[in-house]
């Protein structure tokens, strides 16, 4: 069995990136980011990055730092409301944006993985998002043709794997980090755990290990929230 297991991120992603590279980044806000490969990819200073991602994180945190840092030129993306960086680049411009619809950037991922080109859905239809696509009528009702997403890389934040990496997700963090890992070319995972081979019930594993081809520890985490929001104290 081949060693998957890296000491650190950058030595992870090593030969993997190149200028104008299409990334799939698996993630949800904050949530089940892949924190330590962003870090990497940063560092590296790959630019004209297109990168798919539900959101772009938010001001410095998560994918913001990339675009802080300039190195991306278009973002695929369903939620971009929490990013001032984002919106400043994207009005003035500077970064082009393909809106897509969450379910469908999930569906998108999903069927590039699944070696499906393309599907048909409703969602869209006579809206902006249907501007420039294929229509399609089934039993009286009219669909958009949507493209599968593959991706040169797929980055993504796992639970737990073992030593093959096959990979456990923790609750709502495996919403667009599965379909993500499927995605791409090559699949780098960092995971707050590795345990030995056999140590994980089969039934448990959302990704099989034929998927990930590195991974690296990540943790310790700091737990990073975007809204913090308290209870207004009553006066006694």
């Amino acid at each position: 069995m081949a060693n998957k297991r890296y000491t650190d991120a950058a030595t992870a992603l090593e030969g993997l990136l190149f200028d104008g590279m299409t990334i799939c980044a698996g993630g949800f806000g904050l949530c089940g980011i892949p924190e330590r490969l962003i870090d990497a990819i940063e560092a590296s200073g790959v630019k004209d990055l297109t990168i798919a991602s539900n959101n772009a994180g938010i001001d410095g945190q998560g994918l913001g730092k990339l675009l802080r840092s300039r190195q991306v030129k278009k973002m695929i993306s369903s939620y971009v409301g929490e990013n001032k960086e984002f919106e400043r680049q994207y009005l003035s411009g500077e970064l082009e944006v393909e809106f897509c619809p969450q379910g469908t950037l999930a569906e998108r991922c999903r069927a590039g993985g699944a070696g499906i080109p393309g599907f048909y859905t409703k969602t869209g239809v006579g809206t902006q998002v249907a501007e420039g696509k294929e229509t399609k009528v089934f039993d009286g009702q009219e669909y958009i043709l949507e493209r599968g997403i593959r991706a040169d890389l797929a980055i993504i934040k796992g639970w737990k794997a073992d030593e093959s990496g096959n990979l456990i997700f923790r609750k709502t963090a495996r919403n667009f980090n599965q379909p993500m890992a499927t995605a791409g070319k090559i699949c780098v995972a960092e995971v707050e755990e590795i345990v030995p081979v056999g140590s994980l019930d089969p039934d448990t594993i959302h990704l099989p290990g034929i998927y990930v081809k590195r991974m690296i520890v990540g943790a310790p985490y700091d737990k990073q929230i975007e809204f913090r929001t308290v209870r207004e104290r009553v006066s006694a």
